[in-house]
């Protein structure tokens, strides 16, 4: 049966009417798979010698911060690792055994990139370890039980991947704890580290995270085992309906209209709130370039292109998927006599109001003195005059339905890849790390981020006539949407 289900799968994946775009968009991922796949293989390998070299014992220290190592695992997972899953309603009907299909599901997951990778870092590491005379026995066992925790990962991401906002406690959590290291405030691996060596200097001790894994596997299975049924876990859900007139908005017509609209529905999906949140970590990505942190980001051209994202959060994150949010009622939308101009409009000022609201907050960098706080400023005028022009744009052509009840995917989607759009979002960063490079080139930084605010102030200007280019982009593109939306695989 497991056989069929792999047959099954080829097909869907060779029949599917996004066939074309699946393959470009998997050539692309394996060149970046490769990348890591070559990142962790360098760290595998090279980690032991360097760590030698600096005086420290290789297996002691890894052992020591593995903790993060696991726990940015997991963070890492609940954001950007989708669930394999079946359709698995049609299979209900046929005489095949719960458990077989949820085997199957839950096997897929174990062959995830997210789980592979780490045995590019793991098993070279641990060869090493052989090969410079540690006991094979403890370098395997060790191995076994670090990919067991791993594992244990893979399967907490299943369970919680219906709960909302986890990526945040988690990757606060791991914040909290590596600043409270820093600062020397307290240091978790003194209660950790002791754990992990005991897996290296013990026969037993391996079987822990093993047991662990078993169990919560059995968790998992009868979990979805148990909700395995059309009148269960599989039925929609309905949540008692709230009503939220939003009344001050209706003095802005047309556009107040579509404001209500969004914003109820970024309140109420789960997708949508996932996107909030990244769009509040944006505001943050600045303390990489302004803090002198990291030695390649600390130079001017570095600063704007960190300004770009500070500000543009929300433009970045939401703007790409308009008009997808819509996709669950855009055929019904389109039957309706609504001015596209209006639609765009207020997709336009909800994202700028955003970007001021983001700006103003974002005020707190005038810590590192007035220039950089310049540069966060400068960033969101061009994000207003001509980075929400380009993700509208760009919309037109990106044909992703949007499940608003997962919280998954929030970074993009594969539908959402294809030559135009990616065309379409290099002047987003290229355009204004060029003009502020060019100016800085030639004069000085003043007039790079004069150049920047100017290529903002223009666009914005050219709003209208920008605009009346959007729209007859959006009704040429009408049909094609409303053809991808309706696709279900």
């Amino acid at each position: 049966m497991i056989q069929k289900f792999l047959y099954l799968e080829w097909k869907a994946f060779f029949r599917s009417a996004s066939f074309a775009t699946n393959l470009a968009l998997k050539i692309l991922m394996g060149f970046v798979a490769i990348y890591f796949i070559l990142i962790f293989l360098a760290l595998g390998v090279g980690i032991f010698y360097l760590l030698k070299k600096m005086n420290f014992d290789p297996i002691v220290t890894v052992n020591k911060f593995i903790i993060y190592y696991i726990l940015m695992d997991l963070t890492v997972r609940l954001l950007l690792q989708k669930i394999p899953v079946m359709n698995i309603r049609p299979m209900l009907i046929f005489p095949i055994k719960k458990s077989t299909i949820v085997h199957f599901s839950l096997g897929k997951t174990v062959l995830s990139f997210f789980n592979l990778v780490h045995g590019f870092f793991l098993i070279p590491f641990s060869i090493v370890l052989m090969i410079e005379g540690y006991n094979v026995l403890s370098v395997v066992l060790w191995f076994i039980a670090l990919y067991s925790l791993l594992f244990i990962n893979n399967f907490l991401n299943i369970l919680l991947s219906n709960k909302d906002n986890l990526f945040a406690i988690f990757l606060g959590i791991a914040a909290v704890l590596g600043g409270l290291h820093y600062y020397e405030l307290f240091d978790i691996t003194d209660y950790t580290a002791p754990f992990f060596n005991a897996i290296f200097n013990t026969y037993w001790a391996f079987a822990i995270p093993l047991l662990c894994l078993i169990v919560i596997y059995y968790v998992t299975f009868q979990y979805f085992k148990k909700n395995l049924y059309l009148d269960a876990g599989l039925s929609n859900k309905h949540d008692v309906a709230k009503t939220e007139e939003l009344t001050w908005l209706n003095q802005f017509g047309t556009i107040g209209t579509f404001l209500k609209n969004d914003i109820k529905l970024i309140k109420r999906n789960k997708r949508s709130k996932t996107t909030v949140g990244l769009s509040v970590m944006f505001l943050f990505y600045g303390f990489l370039f302004f803090t002198n942190a990291i030695e390649v980001y600390n130079n001017p051209v570095m600063h704007i292109f960190a300004g770009i994202f500070v500000s543009g959060g929300f433009l970045i994150t939401f703007g790409q998927f308009v008009p997808s949010w819509d996709s669950a009622y855009y055929q019904l939308m389109m039957t309706q006599n609504i001015p596209y101009k209006g639609y765009l409009s207020s997709k336009w000022w909800l994202m700028v109001i955003a970007t001021i609201v983001t700006t103003t907050i974002a005020s707190f960098y005038l810590y590192f003195g007035w220039q950089v706080y310049l540069t966060i400023v400068v960033g969101a005028i061009y994000n207003i005059g001509v980075n929400s022009h380009l993700v509208l744009l760009g919309g037109a052509y990106t044909k992703t339905p949007i499940d608003l009840s997962s919280g998954k995917g929030a970074f993009g989607d594969k539908k959402a890849f294809n030559v135009k759009t990616m065309l379409i979002s290099l002047p987003q960063l290229g355009l204004p790390v060029l003009l502020y490079w060019l100016g800085s080139k030639y004069a000085n930084p003043t007039l790079g981020l004069a150049l920047v605010a100017g290529a903002g102030v223009i666009g914005f200007a050219l709003k209208d006539k920008v605009f009346s280019v959007i729209e007859k982009i959006y009704k040429s593109e009408k049909y094609a949407t409303i053809a991808a939306y309706k696709q279900k695989g």
